[in-house]
């Protein structure tokens, strides 16, 4: 991945990659090194068959998270309340930090697409922002 992280909470991390040729790839992240902490939630969404599809549409006011595109490719809307930045994520090997006070839109899947999150949290809705307009008033009083 070439690309500069414009948006203010984000950033790119690189995992381990171990060409196993013949017998594929090996790609290696952990906690406390490529991922700089501790993880307590994993997801991974998959069937992203229609083309139309959104996912994403919100930011956390604490949640860190790192996002990666395990087969296929997906678009990646990225907005800090001030910036914004549009990334093509396409590789096993890089992610993208999706940190707090960030919106974040996933959209253009391919049809293989399969998409991986690590999380240093566990689930909880109230650190979820829903809505756009909430969210650009968050980002105003929290600074």
């Amino acid at each position: 991945m070439n690309k500069k992280i414009k948006v203010q909470n984000s950033g790119i991390v690189k995992l381990k990659f171990v060409d196993d040729f013949p017998d594929g790839a090996l790609v290696i992240g952990q906690a406390r090194e490529s991922v700089p902490f501790d993880i307590r939630r994993i997801y991974y969404i998959t069937n992203l068959s229609n083309p139309r599809a959104v996912r994403g549409k919100h930011a956390h006011k604490k949640l860190e998270q790192y996002i990666f595109s395990l087969s296929g490719s997906f678009r990646l809307h990225l907005d800090d309340g001030r910036n914004k930045q549009n990334l093509t994520i396409d590789s096993p090997y890089y992610g993208i930090r999706l940190g707090p006070k960030l919106w974040h839109t996933m959209t253009k899947f391919s049809r293989d697409c399969v998409i991986l999150v690590l999380a240093d949290d566990y689930y909880d809705e109230n650190d979820y922002i829903r809505d756009y307009d909430k969210f650009l008033e968050y980002v105003r009083n929290e600074g």
